[in-house]
């Protein structure tokens, strides 16, 4: 039986795979394990994202945790960094998001924050899913005042807006921003507090309907935003996923500007101005090799991990770094929030641009992006962790990883929340990379179907 939780929660297609029942089950388990040291009644906060699953998911969610005498706080469609920042500012003893990120609309998720607004470790999300795959032992369900309450609040993503501008307050007067919202969490708080920064802000994909969420949008379809940079003549394009901790960046020619040069554009920033805690940068065995090489460049360590900004975020805890994040666009800034924030990356980037006077595409030349081939194989979930135990696909990629041995990579892995399998070589002919991934990723789906 494969674990519940991925890298990033438990998710699944909506009522079908994580159902309200499961969610139920959740909230019951979750509310227990995260509580049960505490002496007075627990509050949860809760909140979602912009897909239509997310108001059935969430109200089965307090019901379990209601249920076993917790207070549930719910604060509506929110990103899911302004849960894990208001869980810490307000006390309470764990925040939970309903969102499956950058998944498409038909799939859902639910992902825990402790009361320091961190993520699980897996120590507790196993003890989770052990109550729920055992049947709730030891678990009490209170009857009369020993019920829990569901409290409703709007002013939460305010406060959120507020805490990100005053942790970076920077002037955005005369430049001009165009904002891919993914039609999801950030659809307001991203306009809103760019606009207070006094960013002329041209918003794209900001009218969720519940169903449109991600919808050839966001950081996950970069193109109508590269387009639209360029026809607006912006200084720069912002793409967020559909729970907008992830960011992408265009730069002012349409160029799209990844989280591996957004780290190294502001690390490097933050260094020279001696804010980089320890000159270090963590980030994952799935950033770009030209990432390393420009942290030895330019006198900045660059730890790795493996791939998940949960695990990005326990190293920054362990060694005291300030900076980390992957590719794809979670970057954590840990003096300022403790999960992944699309919203502060977006202000730390044009706080560069702003302070420097220098374009994105300048800026971006801090480090040079070798080419990189990323192909998904699809396979069935329960299989995708079994991939070398078929030995056509092992000795495929044993060969692969002679072949490039010296003067690229090869990586592949199973993806933490998706059926998938992903194959991503390195190497110094782009077009050759790409067919090699491909070859690979489609024996990969043959062999494995």
């Amino acid at each position: 039986m494969s674990r519940m939780f991925g890298t990033d929660g438990v998710r699944g297609i909506a009522n079908e795979e994580l159902t309200p029942l499961l969610a139920m089950q959740l909230g019951q388990a979750g509310a227990y394990v995260l509580t049960k040291e505490k002496a007075h009644k627990p509050t949860i906060m809760v909140g979602c994202d912009t897909r239509i699953s997310g108001d059935m998911l969430a109200n089965a969610l307090m019901a379990g945790a209601c249920s076993v005498g917790a207070n549930c706080v719910y604060v509506g469609v929110i990103p899911t960094p302004a849960v894990a920042y208001l869980t810490q500012k307000y006390r309470v003893d764990a925040g939970v998001v309903i969102s499956a990120s950058h998944n498409p609309v038909e799939f859902n998720g639910i992902k825990f924050f402790d009361g320091n607004g961190y993520k699980l470790p897996d120590e507790l999300e196993d003890e989770i899913e052990s109550l729920i795959n055992e049947n709730m032992p030891g678990i009490k369900f209170p009857i009369g005042p020993g019920v829990g309450k569901v409290k409703y609040r709007t002013d939460a993503r305010e406060e959120y807006i507020n805490h990100s501008i005053k942790a970076v307050p920077v002037n955005l007067n005369g430049m001009k921003i165009v904002v891919d919202c993914a039609e999801g969490a950030s659809y307001y708080t991203s306009v809103e507090a760019l606009k207070e920064l006094g960013g002329n802000v041209v918003a794209i994909h900001n009218n969720p309907d519940g169903t449109n969420i991600n919808a050839n949008c966001g950081s996950t379809h970069m193109e109508e935003l590269q387009a639209r940079v360029v026809y607006e003549k912006a200084d720069v394009g912002l793409a967020f996923d559909g729970d907008a901790d992830r960011l992408l960046a265009v730069d002012e020619n349409g160029k799209i500007v990844d989280g591996d040069q957004i780290m190294a554009i502001v690390g490097s920033y933050m260094k020279n101005h001696g804010m980089l805690k320890k000159d270090t940068i963590v980030a994952t065995i799935m950033s770009n090799l030209g990432f390393f090489l420009m942290g030895e460049k330019n006198g900045m360590k660059i730890e790795q991990t493996k791939v998940g900004d949960r695990y990005v975020l326990e190293r920054m805890k362990e060694i005291g770094a300030s900076l980390g994040g992957e590719q794809s666009g979670h970057i954590i800034f840990l003096d300022e929030n403790t999960t992944g924030d699309g919203l502060l990356s977006a202000l730390h980037l044009l706080q560069v641009m702003v302070e420097t006077g220098k374009k994105l595409s300048e800026l971006s030349e801090v480090m040079e992006v070798l080419p990189q081939a990323l192909v998904n194989a699809k396979v069935a979930n329960h299989k995708k962790e079994k991939y070398l135990e078929y030995p056509e696909v092992a000795d495929a990629i044993r060969e692969l990883e002679k072949r490039f041995a010296g003067e690229g990579r090869v990586l592949i892995r199973p993806s933490g929340t998706e059926p998938l399998v992903r194959v991503m070589i390195e190497g110094k002919d782009r077009q050759v990379i790409q067919q090699e991934a491909e070859k690979l990723a489609n024996l990969i789906q043959d062999v494995m179907f």
